[in-house]
């Protein structure tokens, strides 16, 4: 049984598409899929997550998961209300429960909902490979969407004050 979990934080149409289309999108997009695929291969659980809010309502269409997902009958869901994907989640039973110590992880938004579980998965001292090419967010503040993704990518691979090793490797690679 793997040991091993891909988990796609909330790549939804009105995350994604929304107001401004995240950067990179249809390059993230294939290399979900890849990372999928990749992960389907050896047997590992997929595992979605979903985020809703007032503006993100639980079912409307904005809530969808993207079309050009490559998802399966049988692959995981979690839904949740904050950034971190851990909170008021069922997400760590149920990564418990099928024996998963180690996380690949991609989707959106790589400054928020993203780094905010990796941060949280770190700490409770699962082995992290952000899938550098598979995440993404939107242009905001001062930074184009393309400098948040690079610049998290940077810090997280120079990241190595954790209790299990935290790499960032592009999904040809995985």
């Amino acid at each position: 049984m793997p040991d091993t979990a891909l988990l796609i934080i909330d790549v939804q149409v009105g995350v994604v598409e929304g107001e401004l289309r995240a950067a990179r999108l249809d390059s993230v997009l294939d290399n979900l899929n890849l990372a999928i695929a990749k992960a389907r291969q050896r047997g590992m659980p997929v595992i979605f997550v979903q985020h809703e809010e007032d503006d993100l309502p639980h079912g409307s269409a904005a809530w969808q998961l993207h079309p050009k997902l490559a998802r399966q009958d049988g692959d995981l869901q979690v839904f949740k209300r904050y950034g971190d994907s851990f909170c008021e989640t069922d997400l760590a039973q149920l990564l418990q429960s099928h024996g998963i110590s180690k996380l690949w992880i991609g989707g959106a938004a790589t400054d928020f909902c993203v780094d905010s579980t990796l941060r949280n998965a770190v700490s409770r001292g699962y082995q992290i490979t952000v899938i550098g090419d598979a995440h993404t967010t939107v242009s905001a503040f001062a930074l184009s969407g393309e400098q948040v993704i690079d610049h998290f990518n940077a810090a997280w691979g120079a990241s190595s004050a954790t209790p299990q090793p935290l790499r960032v490797l592009p999904a040809a690679e995985l």
